[in-house]
């Protein structure tokens, strides 16, 4: 069985996956993403995270859980390996990371701020927000945009959408230096939404479903020894990029000793699974098939 552990929301990987190899995969949205409802909806520690993996593979599958092969993209990936390090899941064969490195990632951590002031903090329908993924370069596909934006923002209720925005450390009009990206009109800041919704009752606007602001506090270890965990994960693994300049000195140095595959993917942003579903599918089925953890469905899943 395929565990994914992903804040992608993207349901066609998953079924690509699937039409090139013998397996079951399970796909679930962590918290914060997609229908997920928790308590204690705001602990995002690696700790928890972890946990309601084990808690999921638990409930579907008691104490009789099937061998089971961890792929995780970005902050899912992070939580992959430190769930597959520390064995959560006695059945784990294998391990697929994609795109999450502990260097680049850490590096990056400074910036997250600035990017979330400088995202739109509400969209006037989902076309809208899809529309921006594409034209501010997030996501490459528009196929796989329609698929991922629609458990990244939820509907609400214009006076709901105030009340949140409040609380979101966001700038009120988009930045500027992000304007050839998309049509400003496509985004609703606070006068949008006053003058042209007129806060009519029953309006609704779209907002992001979770403050990731709120959640700075757990960045760090989200990615903090990651590297070195992968690393000493002593089962099969595969390191998918989207740039080989991702790479770290550790990981450098474990890819040069073979200790796990690596492919790197371009010209694809972050959002690997969503620009590259086709490739990613192959990839994974090309590690799962070298190290017998599944069968070929058919001589043509790589030739189509």
């Amino acid at each position: 069985m395929i565990l994914k552990t992903s804040i992608n929301r993207r349901e066609e990987d998953t079924r690509v996956i699937a039409s090139k190899v013998n397996c079951r995969v399970l796909s679930m949205d962590l918290r914060g993403h997609g229908d997920t409802l928790v308590r204690q909806a705001d602990d995002f520690s690696t700790q928890t995270m972890s946990s309601d993996i084990a808690n999921v593979i638990g409930v579907c599958y008691g104490d009789t859980p099937p061998p089971i092969v961890l792929i995780g993209h970005g902050v899912g990936g992070a939580i992959a390996v430190y769930t597959a390090s520390n064995m959560l899941l006695t059945t784990t064969v294998g391990l697929v990371a994609i795109d999450v490195v502990e260097g680049s990632a850490t590096d990056a951590l400074h910036s997250i701020q600035d990017l979330l002031k400088e995202r739109p903090k509400s969209f006037k329908s989902m076309d809208h927000a899809i529309e921006w993924s594409i034209k501010s370069g997030q996501i490459k596909n528009l196929e796989s945009a329609r698929v991922s934006m629609v458990g990244q923002v939820k509907r609400c209720e214009v006076e709901e959408a105030e009340t949140l925005e409040q609380t979101i450390p966001v700038s009120d009009v988009v930045m500027e230096r992000n304007e050839e990206f998309y049509d400003q009109s496509y985004v609703d800041d606070k006068e949008n939404v006053a003058s042209e919704v007129n806060l009519n009752e029953g309006q609704s606007v779209y907002v992001w479903r979770i403050n990731l602001s709120k959640s700075e506090k757990y960045w760090d270890g989200w990615f903090r020894g990651t590297s070195n965990l992968f690393l000493a994960f002593n089962l099969p693994k595969l390191l998918l990029l989207a740039g080989i300049d991702r790479l770290d000195r550790a990981l450098t140095i474990g890819q040069m000793q073979g200790k796990f595959m690596m492919q790197v993917l371009p010209p694809c942003g972050h959002a690997v699974l969503e620009d590259k579903p086709e490739k990613v599918a192959d990839a994974v089925a090309s590690f799962l098939l070298r190290h017998k953890l599944a069968e070929a469905r058919s001589v043509d899943s790589f030739t189509r």
